[in-house]
């Protein structure tokens, strides 16, 4: 099969890291497992092996129809359900997991499509480039929209590098096995989710400028003068940008916003 551009295809070409990203997941017979993108799959098979049902969703159609010969048997047996669709319109109620090697243009959308939904996987184990995952840890101490997004609805953790050349098509870039674990929304808790995310996005609305300056510019009855008393008792420097606050901070200075 013949992977398609235009749909950011890149077949895994080795089971051992579809076999980490198993293991990373803990899939047990107890699980349900949600697989985006099964391409070939190779993942799929491992999962299969582990998981009590994958729920596997396909855009390609061509690729649904080898995959519904290939997996022939275990459809019959009802452990996998394959969809053919966008996972973007896809909603799971009962607990699952969430174990895929993604399209790496949508990776930011496929985050937020699962961690903002009233539904909420109970980890997701993802296959992402290298670059977007140390991102998310913010191991340089630069945070990220998107990595105080991840944060704020789970841990993430990285489980392995994996080099371009386990795919085919190769790659450009080299990738990782991101895990978010401990997926929830306890965060919120006495914090509106809306307005925090619409706090967030202000701060980093202009990146040059500082924190306080950025939020500021919210619809808001809090002053600059408030804010930089607010900003002093949390211990964040008031010409601090956005990129060097820590979620904890983040939280502080949502409450004083609300």
């Amino acid at each position: 099969m013949r992977p398609k551009k235009l749909l950011g295809q890149n077949f895994l070409t080795r089971d051992h890291f579809a076999i980490v990203m198993a293991e990373k997941a803990a899939v047990s017979k107890k699980d349900t497992v949600l697989e985006i993108g099964p391409g070939t799959g190779m993942l799929t098979k491992v999962l299969l092996e582990r998981a009590k049902k994958v729920v596997a969703i396909e855009k390609d159609k061509e690729l649904v129809r080898e995959l519904s010969r290939k997996f022939k048997r275990e459809i019959e047996e009802n452990k996998l359900s394959l969809i053919a669709g966008d996972v973007r319109d896809f909603y799971q109620k009962e607990p699952y997991k969430v174990v895929a090697n993604i399209p790496y243009y949508i990776t930011g959308e496929i985050m937020r499509h699962f961690l903002e939904a009233k539904w909420q996987p109970t980890s997701m184990t993802l296959m992402v480039q290298k670059e977007v995952a140390e991102r998310i840890l913010a191991r340089d101490k630069k945070e990220s929209l998107l990595s105080l997004s991840v944060k704020a609805y789970g841990m993430p953790s990285i489980a392995a590098r994996v080099p371009a050349g386990n795919f085919y098509p190769k790659p450009k870039v080299d990738s990782a096995i991101l895990h978010i674990g401990d997926i929830s929304k306890n965060f919120f808790n006495g914090i509106s989710e809306k307005k925090f995310f619409e706090m967030l996005r202000a701060g980093f609305a202009h990146k040059r400028k500082k924190l306080i300056s950025n939020l500021s510019m919210l619809n808001t009855n809090t002053g600059r003068e408030a804010l930089e008393r607010e900003f002093l008792k949390a211990g964040i420097p008031v010409d601090a940008r956005a990129e060097t606050v820590s979620l904890e901070k983040w939280v502080a200075i949502a409450t004083v916003l609300s």
